[in-house]
């Protein structure tokens, strides 16, 4: 016949249980991860990658298996998420790219670089109100690595918004944060030029010279600047390179219209 357990017997036998489920407890929550979960992730990281490439390369049918293959790994991968909104941007649905841009954010409201890309699939759009709000939470995202372009973005728009003081801002700021961008200088320079600040224009748009290639936009800038100078050597050296290089761009047709007023 089996004795009855004394009270303080129990008590200490349900002590004793209650610490060994605490030390079972911490040590599955202290174990690192296993050999699969690592792999695994490291999967997912590989297809999500290689989605992107060729998304850039604009190889549709390998990004599109790649993705296939993350989610297989992941169904809510926030990663494949965007890099499907960015596949179908790619192949021209927007409503399905807009679907997975928001499914994105749902899944991670902090994920800065699908807020910029969302913006710049709105502001393609011409929906200037909703790509702004984008790249304003973008841009205020200061660990985001491509912030100053984040601004150059809010800047373009804030223009369609007819907003200058704000675009002239983040411009600035984005100068400051990035004195190597080119894309930046541009915009100032065409902002000044509009603003009837020659000078100014004149000194990023030569800034601009110094770090990049001309570019058409550029090219036509400075024939104006030049014209209103009164520089003709360094106006016809600007209108030559639009013609050699850009002859059927639209502005070296501007550029053609110009000379016939």
């Amino acid at each position: 016949m089996s004795r009855a357990l004394k009270p303080k017997t129990i008590k200490a036998n349900l002590f004793i249980l209650a610490g060994l489920v605490f030390l079972l407890s911490a040590c599955v929550s202290t174990m690192p991860p296993s050999k699969y979960q690592v792999d695994e992730e490291k999967a997912l990281d590989s297809h999500v990658t290689l989605a992107l490439k060729y998304i850039d390369s604009q190889n549709r049918e390998s990004a599109r298996h790649h993705l296939r293959k993350a989610f297989e790994i992941d169904p809510k991968s926030v990663d494949a998420t965007f890099a499907m909104a960015m596949l179908y941007q790619l192949e021209g649905e927007p409503e399905m790219a807009e679907e997975y841009f928001e499914k994105t954010l749902r899944l991670d409201r902090d994920y800065t670089r699908a807020r910029n890309n969302y913006g710049v699939f709105l502001y393609s759009h011409e929906r200037y109100q909703d790509a702004y709000e984008q790249f304003e939470a973008a841009a205020a995202d200061y660990d985001y690595d491509n912030r100053a372009q984040a601004m150059v973005n809010l800047g373009r728009t804030a223009l369609h918004l007819d907003r200058p003081e704000k675009a002239e801002s983040v411009f600035l700021q984005a100068n400051r944060l990035n004195p190597a961008m080119p894309t930046v200088k541009y915009e100032l320079a065409s902002l000044y030029f509009e603003q009837k600040n020659y000078a100014e224009a004149k000194n990023y748009l030569d800034a601009y010279d110094q770090i990049a290639r001309p570019a058409p936009q550029t090219l036509l800038l400075g024939i104006k600047l030049e014209r209103i100078f009164g520089n003709r050597g360094k106006e016809d050296s600007y209108a030559l390179l639009l013609k050699n290089r850009y002859p059927y761009s639209e502005e070296y047709l501007e550029y053609k219209q110009m000379l016939e007023k």
